[in-house]
């Protein structure tokens, strides 16, 4: 490798060595392999290093025999198995526990079980709270028969609860016992992953306790399918994604159809990142509520076991997962950037050697660093670019520059990658027209106690989504964009040195009407930082970037300095305001929707205040006007509000720390720890975000716009015009007018009897109506009426200030009485201050208008025009 400086081109690349076809992974024998008990590692199951894609079929149910078993003779199932493995399936999925034997045999043909505990045959017990003991014990007695076994894959709890029962008893009783229901079977079976597997008219159930979610899925058109698959991965979120059941009957589509469907079925739901499928079903005899079934002809195989079309078109599809091999996949720059991130990268590199894709180099850009970053790369045969430190901006613009590839995907120094990251960014982007695409970033396992608490905390990495597919912000750790959307908007903005590049390169891509894509499994592991001082310094940089990004951007940003993200944010650690309901069930008229969904309202906005990096300044100004109490003991009263006020975060903080999955704690104890520096976190980072914020001018009193004003009284305008324009079109000039000035207009509703209004700052605002008189021959008479605003809460907040001096004065208490007018004087005077730059920001345009239209009509010399600056 050649180290390259800036400026110079070099045509040493790394690229991977050949490793044959993408993504075929045969499955290995488990009686051929060390058994490893599976587990979940981010979207996907593992059994030790190695990934599971579950190529799985269900098996039953059966007329059961003289022992109970509903499951065919011995003899049956070892032919059963022995076609399964030949043809590529690795798993089956069984709907009642299956009797030791059955899973001995499993084994030897190197298949896992997902084993069916069949607890929705016993929900009824909810209605008669003394079965619960029986309901326990049986599902003990039917645990004890399968733990430990090697071939076990995971616990299905329960299948298809039916919407009317979850109707009927509601959904939080359903979901508390089938929480019950998992303890039962990690007390059992400790290790075990639990699931449950669920349909669509039931997709509402909130179940974090689950390992790994399952979803029965009957659509049979790709894009229902795809549509879907995508709207259950936001719901697993974090956890595997599993394709309990899919399939098509035959005996009504005919073998030839069934064989077709089921193949792209299969392959979409693994393209769309599910970590498995179990197609229904192996077997056409089918046994159900006291009767053979012989209207409905799911299977692969015939009531006689003689395959069908479909058992080959499912080998198939199963033979090269994640995607098919004869794909020409497109070529990737994989672009790392790193400042003195000895400590990381290596484990960044070494993830990205892993990766299973056959076409992308690697470039990384070394951007000052003192340690030895630089070396760490090149031991790992990079390409490396050595620059003076300019910043995370400039460095990806160095990588933009060098790369080859006609897609740029980077990732974070702190980071490394899933091993099919590369092959699920291609996918989406040979699907879509997408500018760029994203994935989730999770915090990896084994960082330690205090990581695991920020990874829980706030402030972290998080993806916006507008659609279950379509985002509006996707982090930079994990960032793929094509090549020439990227240097059609001229790269990252140098400025933002640290943080917010990343959200400023998503909306000047929005803003050439390009689109942002999300794929679920094109998953980083990102590791999060592992101090307070780490954790303080990283908020108050994201504060700064606020800042940064709010100058270039504000109609993104509200008037107290907040940006309004139009879509939905992911992630961990999001706070929980109080009154955050769980939402409305969406069940359609005498509950028959096939669909339905949880619909979750945003929460209150007086509720909203109190997670705002602001909220400390109300506390401040409560404990000032405590503190006022000792020169006049009525302000005294204001203490129970400091108390609530300063009490709300901390139960927000609390609640939202409940919340957090602790599930690798070992003890009592050290779950009370991890949550109880989790809710510290919850209260520090407001605070960083604050002090960053505040430190780059991002302040709930700043002005906004070009420092100009004008005596804040109302304003009228009558311009004549012989040259005619559409009124909507004068309304625009006057909006890009205003904006131009560094504003942000907002449009009048249909309700309303102004057209814009322009905010100076927080406590004031401006509005202007205009009408236009036709006077025939293109002749115009424009009328226009500016006027200023004061806040509702200012003008409030001021008459409180006024009586409570008053009340001081007439105790004469006469520092209170002067405190307090002085605080009302200065937001009076703020309220004035405010008005008079919003109404400069309508007057200035206006007046250029008048200018104008006498320049026209020969009343205003040209140098007077001049003069007066339009």
């Amino acid at each position: 490798m050649v180290q390259v400086r800036p400026g110079q081109r070099s045509t040493v690349i790394w690229r991977p060595e050949p490793r044959g076809r993408l993504g075929v992974q045969s499955p290995q024998p488990l009686a051929a392999q060390a058994v490893a008990r599976p587990r979940v590692s981010g979207k996907f199951l593992f059994a030790g290093d190695r990934k599971l894609y579950v190529r799985g079929v269900t098996y039953g149910t059966f007329r059961a025999d003289a022992n109970g078993d509903e499951f065919p003779a011995p003899e049956l199932v070892e032919r059963d198995f022995a076609l399964m493995a030949a043809n590529g399936i690795d798993t089956v999925r069984t709907y009642t526990p299956p009797p030791r034997w059955l899973m001995d045999a499993a084994h030897r043909h190197g298949l896992r079980l997902m084993v069916g505990l069949a607890v929705e045959r016993d929900i009824g017990y909810l209605n008669d709270k003394q079965g619960a003991s029986r309901i326990e014990a049986t599902l003990r007695a039917r645990l004890r028969t399968c733990s430990g076994h090697p071939a076990l894959l995971c616990y299905a709890i329960a299948n298809e609860i039916p919407s009317p029962v979850v109707r009927w008893l509601g959904r939080r009783r359903v979901e508390r016992y089938l929480e019950r229901l998992c303890g039962i079977v990690r007390s059992e079976d400790a290790g075990a992953l639990v699931t449950y597997v669920n349909y669509p008219s039931t997709e509402y159930l909130e179940l974090p306790f689950l390992d790994l979610m399952a979803f029965n899925v009957y659509l049979e058109s790709p894009e229902a399918l795809d549509a879907y698959v995508a709207r259950l991965q936001n719901i697993a979120g974090d956890r595997p994604l599993i394709i309990g059941e899919l399939g098509l009957d035959s005996a009504r589509h005919g073998e030839a159809t069934q064989a077709r469907v089921l193949e792209w079925q299969i392959r979409s739901a693994f393209a769309a990142g599910s970590a498995g499928v179990f197609v229904y079903a192996w077997t056409d005899q089918w046994y159900r509520a006291g009767e053979d079934v012989e209207d409905w002809d799911f299977g692969l195989t015939r009531r006689d076991r003689s395959p069908k079309p479909a058992l080959s078109a499912t080998s198939t599809a199963f033979s090269d997962l994640p995607f098919p091999a004869e794909l020409s996949w497109p070529c990737i720059s994989v672009a790392i950037c790193s400042y003195n991130g000895g400590r990381t990268i290596r484990e960044c590199c070494e993830g990205v050697r892993r990766l299973e894709y056959p076409n992308f180099e690697v470039i990384v850009v070394d951007d000052g660093s003192t340690d030895d970053t630089a070396a760490i790369a090149r031991e790992h045969g990079f390409r490396v670019i050595s620059t003076p430190n300019r910043g995370l901006s400039a460095a990806r613009n160095l990588a933009l520059e060098a790369a080859t590839g006609e897609i740029v995907a980077y990732i974070d120094d702190d980071a490394y990658p899933d091993p099919h990251w590369l092959s699920y960014l291609a996918w989406a982007f040979l699907r879509t027209q997408h500018a760029a695409i994203g994935g989730p970033n999770l915090p990896p396992r084994g960082d330690g106690w205090f990581a695991d608490c920020v990874g829980n905390a706030p402030g972290g990495p998080v993806h916006v989504l507008l659609s279950d597919t379509e985002a509006e912000h996707v982090p930079g750790c994990n960032l793929a964009m094509r090549k020439s959307s990227l240097e059609a908007i001229g790269g990252f903005d140098p400025r933002y040195r640290v943080a917010g590049d990343d959200v400023d390169v998503c909306w000047r891509l929005q803003a050439r009407g390009w689109t942002i894509g999300f794929h679920p499994a094109a998953l980083v592991w990102h590791h999060r930082r592992s101090s307070i001082r780490a954790y303080w310094r990283q908020q108050v940089g994201y504060g700064k970037a606020e800042a940064l990004l709010e100058r270039k951007w504000p109609d993104k940003y509200n008037t107290a300095g907040h940006l309004t993200w139009a879509g939905r944010v992911y992630g961990r650690g999001l706070p929980q305001p109080l009154g955050w309901t769980r939402g409305r069930v969406y069940q359609g008229i005498w509950g028959t929707a096939p669909f339905q969904a949880l619909y979750q309202p945003r929460p209150s906005t007086i509720w909203s205040m109190s997670l705002l990096p602001e909220w400390y300044l109300v506390i401040g100004a409560l404990a000032v006007l405590s503190a006022l109490g000792v020169m006049w003991a009525p302000l005294l009263r204001c203490l129970p509000l400091l108390f609530v006020a300063a009490l709300v975060p901390l139960i927000q903080a609390v609640r939202s720390s409940l919340r957090a999955p602790f599930t690798d704690a070992p003890s009592g104890s050290a779950r009370l720890r991890l949550r109880t520096v989790t809710v510290l976190l919850h209260l520090l980072q407001p605070a960083a975000r604050l002090r960053g914020r505040l430190a780059l001018g991002l302040t709930p009193w700043r002005l906004r716009g070009a420092p100009d004003r004008v005596r804040p009284w109302p304003r009228r305008f009558a311009i004549w015009s012989e040259v005619w324009q559409d009124p909507v079109d004068r309304l625009r000039s006057l909006e890009a007018a205003v904006r131009s000035r560094g504003f942000v207009a907002q449009h009048g509703g249909a309700f309303d009897r102004w057209d814009l209004e322009v905010r100076g700052g927080l406590f004031g605002r401006a509005r202007v109506l205009v009408s236009v008189e036709e006077h025939g021959r293109g002749r115009q008479y424009v009328r226009a009426r500016a006027w200023p605003r004061g806040s509702a809460a200012g003008v409030t907040l001021i008459c409180v200030f006024v009586a409570l001096s008053a009340d001081a004065l007439s105790d004469e208490s006469w520092q209170a009485a002067a405190a307090l007018a002085a605080l009302g004087l200065v937001l009076a005077v703020r309220i004035a201050v405010d008005c008079a730059v919003a109404m400069a920001a309508l007057v200035r345009p206006l007046e250029r208008w008048s200018s104008d239209a006498a320049r026209q009509l020969g009343l205003l010399s040209s140098d007077e025009h001049e003069t007066r600056g339009g």
